[in-house]
């Protein structure tokens, strides 16, 4: 730790350098800018970089190892685990640099390194074309991508981390690297789903798809119709095409305009299913939901930027959440996932989802530390609440639903769904075998473990 003297000119200087805004503690605006996501999260870091280009990143990190202080990497702040914020860390906060460049010809986009979902998803809108990207408007791209990447696009387009095409970062000890197929090759297969294990990314390169049209059926029924909804949806997904996708979801009703009022407040069951194609085709998939007795609907064309928003959470809200990978999805499964379903605390924002996954997901590139991708079907218990007087039942329930269906789990998990759940869910997080190799890299770019604020591989 270096004195305070050394420290105090080092960050006089810091301020002077950095393009953007520095907060310390006791600076106006330090506490908003150490806000996050998940309203549960209260870290005081030594340092708030507000970095708007990569230089700025380069000053901040040179900064933090000349203190001796670790870093932590904030792009959207939807880590559940808060990993965008550290005590006593130096925070890269990434939220200025947020250009998009879409390349048509070269079916592309340059993503900066504190780009949302919605910047990628309304920058390739005019151009008809998409990737896969989150569920959530207000994700941050960075992070989403380099944990993996799942979303409404993966069954046909592959997780984000499959249409990788390079990444702009900078390393612990302040340089600036390349990272692609052909340029620092192992590094570049540690950031499919390593996350921010190896440096800060300040760029992602994506391959992109032709979405001309994309379309959604959302439905509402009575939690007593949940077995027969689930197992609906099931079977449409598991004979449709791969440009199918969506989830089954129990929830709160919502004070939405599709929400009839006397059911807001009250438990529901909502099935979504999303299409990347044409509404004639699917509201044909879809006759299976439609004819079963339910609510409310929403069903036609939608623009998939505007789809991407429909499960934007407020801020301030507390989170926890977690995820099993399961072998099959057989009415034993959904018996269970609806059981669970039943006991969802309400009214909160808790969400509990069955997602499909299959089509392009398992058959995509298996060398890649993401080992969930062979799964058909994963669970995901959202626990969102506002009042702290919520926070035992709600995390209790979270970790009920693992503890239920567990018996289909495959034992892998994807990452960006769980929070600080120990090393053996990392290890699981990114393949056992894998770990190892992970390990390796890291001990390659980053062996002081600078970068320790994530699903941390720690070095060989």
């Amino acid at each position: 730790m270096a004195s305070p003297s050394k420290a105090g000119a080092a960050l006089a200087a810091l301020r002077e350098d950095l393009v953007g805004d520095v907060f310390a503690p006791g600076d106006p605006g330090y506490d908003e800018a150490r806000t996050v996501f998940n309203a549960m999260i209260d870290r005081r870091p030594a340092v708030i970089a507000q970095c708007v280009d990569e230089s700025d990143v380069v000053r901040a990190v040179r900064f933090a190892r000349d203190l001796d202080l670790r870093v932590a990497v904030r792009g959207g702040g939807h880590s559940v685990a808060g990993m965008a914020l550290g005590d006593g860390a130096v925070v890269v906060d990434l939220r200025h640099m947020r250009a998009v460049g879409v390349d048509p010809a070269a079916e592309a986009v340059r993503i900066a390194g504190g780009a949302t979902m919605s910047d990628l998803d309304r920058a390739c809108e005019p151009h008809r074309l998409a990737t896969t990207g989150g569920r959530a408007s207000t994700t941050g791209v960075g992070g989403f991508v380099l944990g993996g990447g799942s979303g409404w696009l993966d069954r046909c387009c592959g997780l984000a981390v499959d249409n990788l095409l390079g990444v702009e970062l900078v390393t612990a000890d302040g340089e600036r690297i390349h990272a692609s197929g052909d340029e620092n090759p192992d590094l570049f297969w540690a950031l499919h789903g390593g996350g921010g294990n190896f440096g800060v990314a300040t760029a992602l390169t994506l391959k992109l798809h032709e979405l001309p049209e994309f379309s959604i059926a959302l439905l509402l029924y009575l939690p007593e119709y949940g077995r027969e909804v689930t197992r609906t949806y099931r079977d449409v997904i598991t004979a449709g095409p791969d440009e199918a996708s969506g989830a089954v979801l129990y929830v709160t009703g919502p004070p939405a305009e599709f929400v009839p009022p006397h059911l807001v407040g009250t438990l529901l069951v909502a099935a979504l299913l999303t299409y990347a194609g044409a509404e004639a085709d699917m509201r044909k998939l879809a006759e299976p939901l439609l004819a079963l007795p339910h609510e409310s609907e929403i069903v036609g064309a939608m623009p998939y930027a505007d789809v991407q928003c429909m499960l934007d959470d407020p801020p301030g809200m507390r989170n926890y959440w977690s995820a099993e990978y399961l072998t099959g999805a057989p009415d034993a499964l959904v018996d269970v996932f609806c059981a669970r379903g039943e006991s969802v605390p309400v009214p909160t924002g808790t969400m509990h989802a069955l997602f499909p996954q299959g089509g392009a997901i398992g058959s995509g590139p298996h060398e890649y530390p993401v080992p969930y991708r062979d799964a058909p079907w994963a669970v995901h218990p959202f626990g969102l609440w506002e009042d702290p007087a919520d926070d035992e039942r709600c995390v209790q329930w979270v970790r009920d639903v693992r503890a239920a269906v567990r018996p289909w789990s495959t034992g892998a998990v994807y990452l960006n769904f769980i929070g600080d759940e120990g090393t053996d869910r990392v290890v699981a997080g990114v393949g056992s075998e894998n770990a190892h190799r992970l390990a390796e890299v890291k001990r390659r770019y980053d062996p002081d473990n600078v970068f320790r604020f994530n699903h941390n591989i720690k070095p060989a």
